[in-house]
């Protein structure tokens, strides 16, 4: 059976997940209130001008990483799919919903190893940024579980 990885790395489906997370990112980011949300909106635009791929980028280099932490629940998904007789995508919105905490943890431990990589001003932004991204990942991992439930 195909992992998550080997469905979502396929040629003819990688394009379609990357824009659909990209679209995903994009509706979060828009979605966000108040003087956090003004900051979050403020950033993500004046870094989306100064390199317009660097978003589609950044997903399309770390899906390999993203599809390999998301594996344990995507396997959750399959066998709760195949015991209730219901499509994958929804057992895989069950399952994300019912583990965000878990799934954005998982998440944000692939950009935790990789940042070590990054030049410091992005570095620096990231670990500002770090302490809320988890209530941000949380709340937009359902939407995730949409927006790749038709690769699934």
């Amino acid at each position: 059976m195909p992992t998550l990885r080997d469905k979502l790395l396929d040629p003819s489906v990688r394009p379609q997940a990357v824009a659909a997370t990209c679209a995903l990112v994009d509706a979060e980011v828009a979605s966000k209130r108040g003087i956090s949300g003004a900051a979050i909106k403020t950033a993500y635009g004046v870094v989306g001008r100064l390199k317009p791929r660097i978003f589609h980028d950044v997903v399309d280099k770390l899906l390999p990483d993203f599809s390999e932490a998301l594996e344990p629940f995507h396997q959750r998904a399959l066998a709760e799919a195949e015991a209730d007789g219901k499509p994958v995508s929804e057992a895989a919105q069950s399952v994300f919903r019912g583990d965000a905490e878990a799934v954005a943890e998982a998440l944000l431990g692939v950009t935790d190893r990789r940042i070590h990589d990054a030049r410091q001003p992005i570095k620096g932004t990231y670990e500002r940024l770090r302490s809320t991204a988890k209530t941000h990942v949380r709340g937009a991992v359902p939407g995730l579980a949409g927006a790749l439930g038709e690769f699934l």
